[in-house]
């Protein structure tokens, strides 16, 4: 037989012998299935972590939850199931839903568990018992300080009698600033790994403002609409600013009260409300702001020590930022001097601050240039070497 005859044979062996490799290299890839209470549409860090931990080798499957005006779930190279539970908010919401999570995870098969929050740390605190799996823990805020919990004492009590029965038994821990890390270590002895709230790094695409009135200024906040954010204040403040658009992006527990105060005859066409944008066309529209906003309310000790996704989306995208002078946020502010962090609650003294802030171009262009050096340096491209360390760690990749 001569190489002619040998190169179909050739052939067939060589795809065999790929085929089979890649079967091999699937079959024994590291399993991890990762649970928020979430739709998983617009929660930016549960995807980052999604896809680095795909892209480090490992099989994705991450678990939220279908609510009632839930986009469709995107493309993303891993997997995704949204879980359907019949209650949407309370008490009975997080009981049904670390039921039904602990049955979904109870028939699949995973060499590890991620528990994002608090709230789906139950069920798997228990799967990981029974499979005898790590649990990692990613603690995404205090959760027993959110303001939702702070004029309901027996509430908070319950979760906090979670927290001190739950978090001892974690194998790893990360969070998101290190403030938190810290409460942590002191009160449970657990060092947690800090990995920032940091977007991915894409380029800027400089353009004129084509979704907005290009003749206006813009402030922006993206994000939960939620108590204490300090939307509110601004709406208020719109009562004392010309030529100023109010870009508000995202939905929450307050998305109708927002509305219903914007809906005032002197400012309701200074307010914008873009509802709830998918991840991939954020940038679009945060990159054409002139101000980001992140003025969160000391509504304890959650929001005091907050370094939200939304500040490193601003910086990102070459905005300049107001926040809060709460510690985090104002060490990211002054280290690399890109805004101006404030304690102002007063709508018509923050309005005559704004208007401080956008009619000074020299300020405002010495931001810009100290912005190109930040987005740099905080980017998600930098930050995952953090995350992927506790991976390392716990032997998973």
């Amino acid at each position: 037989m001569n190489n002619k005859d040998n190169q179909p044979l050739l052939s067939c062996t060589k795809i065999f012998i790929i085929s089979y490799s890649d079967y091999l290299k699937y079959r024994y890839l590291k399993k991890i299935i990762i649970s928020v209470t979430n739709d998983l549409v617009s929660d930016q860090r549960v995807h980052r972590t999604a896809f680095s931990l795909s892209e480090a080798g490992m099989e994705v499957l991450l678990i939220g939850r279908v609510l009632y005006n839930s986009l469709p779930l995107p493309e993303r190279q891993y997997k995704m199931h949204r879980l359907r539970v019949p209650f949407k908010r309370g008490f009975l919401f997080y009981k049904s839903y670390n039921i039904w999570l602990f049955f979904f995870l109870l028939f699949r098969k995973t060499d590890a568990l991620l528990s994002n929050d608090l709230d789906t740390l139950p069920a798997n605190f228990l799967i990981s018992k029974i499979k005898s799996v790590p649990l990692i823990f990613d603690s995404h805020e205090l959760f027993t300080e959110v303001p939702e919990l702070i004029h309901r004492p027996q509430v908070k009590k319950i979760w906090a009698l979670l927290e001190r029965f739950l978090i001892p038994k974690i194998n790893f821990g990360i969070t998101v600033c290190d403030s938190i890390a810290e409460i942590y270590k002191k009160n449970y002895k657990i060092e947690f790994a800090v990995v920032r709230n940091l977007p991915f790094r894409f380029e800027m695409n400089v353009q004129a403002k084509k979704y907005f009135d290009k003749n206006k200024k813009i402030i922006l906040y993206q994000g939960s609409l939620n108590i204490g954010r300090g939307i509110e204040l601004v709406i208020d403040a719109m009562n004392y600013l010309e030529n100023i658009l109010f870009v508000i992006a995202g939905e929450g527990d307050i998305s109708q009260q927002l509305r219903e105060r914007a809906n005032q005859p002197a400012i309701k066409r200074k307010i914008i409300f873009l509802g709830r944008i998918p991840l991939n066309e954020l940038h679009k529209y945060t990159h054409q702001a002139d101000l980001g906003i992140s003025l969160e309310e000391n509504l304890g000790l959650n929001y005091f020590y907050a370094l939200p996704n939304k500040l490193f989306d601003y910086i990102q995208a070459e905005v300049p930022v107001l926040t809060s002078d709460f510690p985090e946020m104002s060490a990211i502010v002054k280290k690399y001097n890109i805004g101006y962090s404030t304690n102002e609650r007063e709508p018509k003294r923050l309005a005559f601050l704004i208007n401080q802030i956008l009619s000074n171009k020299i300020l405002l262009n010495n931001w810009k240039d100290n912005l190109k050096i930040a987005s740099k340096d905080l980017c998600w491209e930098n930050e995952k070497e953090k995350l992927l360390l506790v991976f390392n760690k716990a032997g998973l990749i």
